[in-house]
């Protein structure tokens, strides 16, 4: 029976010298059941170290060098927050302005204070190369809403939820708003610990018109947006739009591209003067190469870019049936086998479909009714070239392709009552969610037989999957309750206090067990089920005039277990067999937080500012763990404990003049593992160490100026240094990326209106720095390969107008 590796980077096959230990805080592991481009499920895992005595690192791993609103559009009544405006921030529309139609909106979140933001694509819609921070917790760790419809898992081939870049065009978003503290309690999802996400889709417009901008951009990319406003219908206000964007990113490093296109539609149904229905849709498709992974070994021997070999398919088909040598200094990189790297390709394949219908009715002057009906529906592939099975038809490789889907449905419902000085809201969301994954391997052609196949499909060119290693299958039920109220204690003085219930069950798991992939006769199968009957939040807001406001928040939140496959996730599905899933099934606790914040925020007209402390406790942050030889592993779940992050913020916003803006913020965080981890595997004495991939201090500055018709910004943000291995003793040197940009606005010119031409740059001193980092583990010393460069300078163009 062959024996299978779980744990190899995403362009190498090769056997690391060093055990990886994934973040309890931090990116996602990319499920990768063995080989070198992992495309599973990208959640933070730990990979346990051999028992035997770790070798220290290469001298020069262990302290590496440095790596180097004049929108008038109402806003879409979805939101119902009660807590005040504390710890919540918002983007401006001025802001959003100021990016490259198409960017992320996380992206633009990336000017708040203890946010830090990063992808391998300028634009951020990369899933595969993008990662989010707020004050140390992951994006799989932050509730994130559009138009009120949860998202749930961010993370890169999840089957719980939604990428945010495939939800909602950019251009079609109204508000964006974030709150640093623990977040709403009527907020809908399943893994809110640290903090919340609300975007707000813009409505459509009272008159007919619609609006077309192109941009065109380094490395041969380019973006249209199209929308069409229908203007009123009839005299109830009845009003639609509907829209489309595509997006084709071209590769700085390597061939191939990055392509997404999508579809929005608004309807708005005004119902009285005070009550409306809104329905809403969504259609994306991505088929996007992926950048490869690097290591600290690998920048340092072959360069900032070492691509995939596609399409030289001659070349990666002669390096691996060995008739073809590789690349030059290949061989030089320490710990990695040369012809392991030289891999072919990577890449993912998507397609969403989410809609639902909207009704903020108001029952009478005080009682007002909110409900949100929702579905969700996504098709994924996510592959790489596999050089460990070998076609049937004697190539030497096949295409390895994990294939996802998932379908959502979900009822989010509400009544608020007003009654004197309290307003007091309760409510109920539940969703169902049918999941499924499962890995095949597809056949590629033999040298003359025809084209290989393309990392983002067709798979099924040269004939059907001829090999199936596993197939599960789940179904996830979530019911969550809350009940608040807001308090007009004085006139500036209002006390939001609340509790939420949740229950959070999946049952199902393996349908199909490829023993002989595999190794284990049976895989995990059963059911999980998180659940808590009491999380409060309590907030208090007070304004003590009209410059002066405090603010304290306290809350803390659960989150649902997580679902992923066999692997190694953060997933008590993904371990080895159905014995060590039903013992670990025994002690297991869903993970929690506490966090506390306190804050004070003045506000005139020439000076803004803002400074916050806080504290998070994240308990029972759950990782998974391979324990023995990489290329036989055996999985389980371990309780990580306790993480402790303890931090401050602060922002100034100076508006000397009309039009000039000058912004400056000041991070620090500082995250400590509070146990150390005892493991089948081995022993770390993590107690007292910082915690990896998320840096202690962040600076960031932005100065805009606004005259006539002209808008001109600078932005640069630093990150300081990031601990790499989770003993501290390799890390990454923080670094600088700035960001400009010209827009001038001609107005109307004859039946064109606003009529705008825009010029940014980004990453402007074309800086060399580390964006993702863990995907693949963090190393529990030394180096591993398990790192991503972030985007190069890039120059975008664009020309805008409405009619």
């Amino acid at each position: 029976m062959r024996t299978k590796n779980l744990l190899l980077s995403s362009i190498a096959l090769f056997a690391m010298e060093r055990p990886a230990l994934a973040a309890a805080t931090t990116a996602p592991h990319r499920h990768t059941p063995r080989h070198a481009q992992p495309v599973a499920s990208r959640k933070p895992a730990l990979q346990a170290a051999p028992k035997e005595k770790v070798q220290p690192p290469v001298r020069h791993h262990s302290k590496p060098a440095d790596l180097e609103s004049r929108d008038t559009e109402s806003v879409s009544v979805t939101a119902r927050q009660l807590t005040g405006r504390d710890a919540e921030q918002a983007i401006s529309k001025a802001v959003m302005r100021q990016y490259v139609p198409g960017t992320s909106p996380y992206k633009m979140l990336d000017r708040l204070p203890g946010v830090s933001f990063s992808s391998t694509d300028p634009f951020g819609i990369d899933s595969f190369g993008a990662n989010l921070y707020v004050r140390g917790f992951f994006m799989n760790q932050l509730g994130v809403t559009v138009d009120g419809v949860p998202l749930n898992d961010q993370t890169y081939q999840s089957v719980s939820g939604m990428s945010l870049a495939s939800s909602i065009i950019p251009d079609d978003i109204q508000s964006v708003r974030m709150s640093q503290g623990a977040g709403s309690v009527e907020l809908p999802s399943t893994n809110t610990l640290g903090g919340t996400i609300q975007i707000g889709s813009s409505d459509p417009s009272e008159k007919r018109g619609g609006k077309i901008s192109q941009s065109f951009g380094s490395y041969n990319s380019y973006r249209t947006y199209v929308r069409l406003d229908s203007g009123k219908l009839n005299d109830t206000g009845t009003r639609f739009y509907t829209s489309y964007a595509r997006t084709d990113e071209g590769m700085w490093m390597g061939r191939g591209d990055q392509f997404m296109q999508q579809v929005d539609a608004k309807l708005v149904q005004p119902i009285g003067h005070r009550s409306r229905m809104s329905a809403f849709f969504n259609w994306s498709s991505l088929a996007q190469w992926n950048y490869p992974d690097t290591s600290i070994g690998i920048l340092q021997n072959l360069g900032w870019r070492t691509p995939h070999l596609y399409p030289n398919y001659a070349q990666a088909y002669g390096i691996a049936n060995g008739t073809l040598p590789v690349p030059p200094g290949y061989n030089n990189v320490p710990g990695i086998n040369g012809t392991d790297i030289a891999m072919y390709d990577g890449g993912q394949a998507e397609t969403n479909f989410m809609g639902g219908l909207h009704f903020d009715l108001a029952l009478t002057d005080r009682l007002t009714w909110n409900t949100t009906l929702y579905g969700h529906s996504q098709t994924g592939y996510y592959s790489y070239t596999d050089s460990e099975d070998p076609s049937p038809n004697g190539a030497p490789f096949s295409e390895e392709v994990w294939q996802n889907r998932q379908e959502r449905y979900g009822l989010d419902t509400s009544l608020r009552y007003k009654w004197g000085r309290h307003t007091i809201e309760g409510g109920v969301w539940y969703e169902n969610n049918n999941q499924q994954a499962g890995l095949f391997n597809y056949q590629q052609p033999t040298l003359g037989e025809g084209p290989a196949l393309k990392a983002v499909g067709p798979f099924d060119v040269y004939g059907r999957a001829f090999q199936e290693g596993y197939n599960f299958q789940w179904t996830t039920n979530v019911m969550q309750f809350h009940l608040q109220d807001s308090i007009q204690l004085t006139p500036g003085l209002v006390l939001h206090a609340g509790f939420k219930s949740m229950v959070a069950t999946t049952a199902g798991g393996a349908n199909y067990n490829n023993a002989d992939w595999t190794g284990a006769d049976a895989l995990p199968n059963g059911s999980l089920t998180a659940s808590q009957a009491f999380l409060p939040h309590i907030n208090l807001d007070w304004h003590l005039n009209d410059h002066h406001e405090f603010y304290v928040d306290v809350a803390e939140n659960m989150r649902a277990y997580e679902v992923s496959a066999y692997g190694v996730a953060n997933s008590i599905y993904s371990v080895q067999d159905q014995a060590t899933f039903q013992a670990q099934k025994k002690t297991l606790e869903p993970s929690k937080a506490w966090v506390y914040l306190g804050g004070y925020r003045y506000t005139s007209r020439y000076l803004q500012a803002n400074a916050t402390i806080y504290h998070a406790s994240l308990i029972h942050q759950l990782l998974a763990a391979a324990v023995g030889s990489l290329t036989n592993p055996v999985s389980q779940v371990i309780d990580f404990g306790h993480i402790s992050m303890t931090g401050a913020n602060g922002a100034i916003t100076l508006t000397p003049i009309p039009g000039l803006n000058f912004t400056n913020t000041l991070s620090y965080n500082k995250g400590t593992y509070d146990r150390n981890v005892d493991t089948v595997g081995g022993y770390y004495a993590l107690s007292g160490k910082n915690i990896v991939n998320y840096p202690a201090w962040m600076y960031k500055t932005a100065l805009s100026y606004t005259w006539k018709g002209m808008t001109a910004h600078f932005d640069a943000n630093y990150f300081g240094r990031r601990y790499y291995s989770f003993m501290n003793d390799t890390s990454v040197a923080g670094y600088w990326v700035a960001n400009a940009g010209l827009e001038y606005r001609f107005g109307d010119v004859s039946v064109l209106k606003n009529v705008t031409a825009s010029f940014n740059v980004y990453n402007l001193f074309n800086n060399k720095y580390i964006s993702m980092m863990g995907q693949n583990d963090n190393p529990a010393l030394g180096d591993y390969q398990s790192m991503e460069r972030g985007a190069v300078r890039e120059f975008f163009g664009t020309v805008s107008t409405s009619f």
